[in-house]
This record gives structure tokens, sequence and C-alpha cells, in this order.
């Protein structure tokens, strides 16, 4: 979905509908990108980051990568070289349940992020995490291919594309 949407109105749409869930309203905005929508691949991984930059490294098109890191704020998730990476190979966003790293630095680049927080500390490098599991984090459950779509007031998740 490349054309301007808004998640009030998407809401207003399809409130009677049972195909979407609202998430909670937990998350910050970092990257230039306030607006962001995608497929949704999802990824499980608590304090180290090894699968996530294998996942950002991958070529993609339209598509959102949901991390559920367990909510920690011991350390940062993801830093400006992942998201210049993630950028780099058309990533639309990427949604954190943790933390980030060099936010100012982030701040510039044409990606959507949200996140908890930030923090100053890397994640730990073990390899450990799973990719495209069901989540569930901020009252929602994540599914790869479902359809994310996030703007300045809030963020969107359905099983099919809302228009």
């Amino acid at each position: 979905m490349t054309s301007p949407f808004s998640t009030a109105d998407l809401c207003d749409t399809h409130s009677k509908e049972d195909y979407f869930q609202i998430v909670e309203p937990l998350f910050k905005a970092y990257g230039s990108k306030m607006n962001f929508c995608g497929h949704i691949t999802t990824l499980k991984a608590f304090e180290e980051n090894v699968l996530v930059r294998a996942v950002l490294e991958e070529k993609v098109e339209n598509r959102v990568l949901v991390i559920d890191g367990g909510g920690s704020h011991r350390c940062a998730l993801v830093d400006y070289e992942l998201a210049c990476i993630a950028v780099a190979n058309g990533w639309q966003g990427i949604v954190i349940y943790g933390c980030i790293r060099h936010s100012e630095k982030i701040a510039a680049l044409p990606i959507g992020i949200r996140a908890l927080h930030t923090h100053p500390l890397q994640s730990h490098i073990r390899d450990h995490g799973d990719r495209d599991l069901s989540l569930t984090f901020a009252g929602v459950n994540f599914k790869t291919n479902h359809f994310l779509y996030a703007d300045a007031d809030g963020i969107i998740v359905s099983d099919m594309m809302l228009s």
C-alpha cells in the first residue's frame, strides 16, 4: 500500500469488522517516516540482535519487521547501522518491543521505527532468536504476512489489506 492513509480513518471505515487490532499506545516514534505500512515479518530476539541483522540484510518490498524483544529496557536491539541496512534493503518500518540507540542519527533516516525507549548499550551477540512466529505484545497478535499500518495516531494490525 503506497497511497496515504490514516489509522483513524481506517478505524472509522472498518470499526465493525473483526479483522484488525489496535496496538496499545506504548511506542515512541523514531526515524523520519511517521507513516509506514507493509506486510509483517516477525522476529523474537531477547537482548541480542544477530538474527535482527540477518533479517534486515534481506532485500524486501513493502515489509515491516516486528521484533519481540521481551520489552527489555537493558539494551538496544536496533542501532543506526542496522537502521541504515534496513533502509538500503527496502524495509518500510520496524516495530520493536524493546529499545533502540543512536536515536538522533536514526531521526534523519527515511524509515519508520517504533520502539519503547532508547538505551545506549548495544545488545549481546549470542545468535539466539526465532523468526516467523506468532507474537503477542501490546494487546495484539502479530503474524507474518499480516498487514501493519502506523502513523502519528497509532498502529493497526490486520489479517488483510485495509483501504
